[in-house]
């Protein structure tokens, strides 16, 4: 480049660095103003830089005095329709910075879901944290609907255990007092009853304590290789007697050699669970089976049972803390097992930190529960 070349290029520089230095300063000074102050700013600084450079560059060219009107006027020109369009462009961005303040104030409000319909018609980078703060916002409100319900299942469950202790308590309260009375002409028969509701109660204890255990997180598993076959049959064998006295008929069928990874005495509480429920709510002459197979993925477990089915709009809540299939408040008879609501849930917690799942379908004559553990 020649020497000439050299001091325009040098002329141009520095005037559009003055520029750039005015327009930096100008924009520490508005930093908390309006996006379109930024925007007017970097739009001035832009198109202000290269007038001020061409118009240094042409003065010093000594360009007749029509020429150098002829590039001021052009530059102007420039000048204003390029800041005209960066307004344009400030504009459309506060319209979507605004849009995005107005999906993030929702998220306080109460159900969280934002109202946005679509993806938002701005930037990318906009777009994506839209769509971010509607995840997000979808997340919140589902996390609201399960607290709303946790927190409906404990009110339903301090109701009913209240209720479940209250009268064996109060039981055991009249039997005591009627013992030492002497009003009773048979003692033993009264010994035995309070036995047994002390043992009812007993129960209901020890599965609050471990459904604390599942929700706490304290629940520890021993995980080793388990048995199906063995595991089915010590729940067969355990269910029998309270089988018998209700008439229902117990069967089952494993795969020979059937292996889990399982904590043996949370898996047998598992079992237990389901199949106590399916002789509870089996009539006379019913039959519940039990079935263990091995899959590609891991092993099932299947309890089916002759209860009728279960209505399709409680299938949801089968699981649920305090969920029993009936609004009734009267304890079982003596034997039926009969708890707060509690066992099922207590299968949920247990299989799921197992990493596995549980589920329940209608399958006539009644309901099965199925389930899935890895392998």
């Amino acid at each position: 480049m020649t020497t000439d070349q050299w001091w325009i290029v040098a002329l141009a520089a520095g005037w559009s660095a003055l520029v750039g230095a005015v327009g930096l300063g100008a924009a520490y000074l508005l930093r908390q103003r309006s996006i379109r102050w930024g925007a007017g700013i970097v739009a001035v600084v832009a198109v202000g830089g290269f007038i001020a450079g061409l118009v240094a560059t042409t003065h010093a060219m000594f360009l007749s005095g029509h020429d150098f009107r002829v590039v001021l006027l052009v530059s102007g020109v420039s000048g204003v329709v390029s800041l005209s369009f960066a307004l344009f462009v400030a504009h459309a961005g506060v319209r979507w910075s605004r849009a995005l303040q107005d999906e993030a104030r929702h998220l306080a409000d109460e159900g969280g879901a934002s109202q946005a319909g679509g993806r938002m018609s701005g930037p990318a980078e906009l777009a994506d944290v839209s769509a971010e703060l509607r995840r997000t916002s979808q997340r919140l409100a589902e996390s609201r609907d399960r607290e709303r319900a946790l927190e409906s299942s404990r009110r339903e469950l301090v109701a009913w255990v209240s209720h479940d202790l209250r009268t064996p308590l109060a039981g055991l309260r009249a039997m005591t007092e009627a013992l030492e009375d002497d009003l009773v002409e048979d003692p033993e028969r009264y010994h035995a009853q309070m036995r047994a509701e002390v043992d009812r109660m007993t129960r209901m204890v020890d599965d609050l304590f471990e459904l604390s255990r599942i929700h706490s997180g304290a629940l520890q598993l021993s995980m080793e290789p388990v048995s199906l076959g063995d595991v089915i049959s010590d729940a067969l064998a355990g269910a029998d007697p309270v089988a018998r006295a209700r008439g229902v008929r117990l069967g089952g069928a494993v795969d020979e050699g059937a292996l889990v990874l399982a904590d043996a005495r949370e898996l047998s509480r598992v079992l237990t669970n389901l199949v106590m429920n399916a002789i509870r709510h089996t009539p006379s002459d019913g039959a519940v089976e039990v079935s263990g197979r091995v899959t590609g993925d891991g092993v099932e477990l299947t309890v089916s049972d002759e209860c009728g089915g279960i209505p399709t709009e409680d299938l949801g809540r089968v699981f649920d803390v305090a969920w029993r299939g009936s609004h009734a408040r009267t304890p079982e008879p003596l034997g039926a097992t009969a708890g707060a609501g509690l066992g099922l849930a207590i299968v949920r917690g247990i299989v799921e930190a197992h990493r596995g799942s549980v589920d329940v379908s209608n399958h006539a004559p009644g309901c099965r529960f199925l389930v899935r553990l890895p392998a």
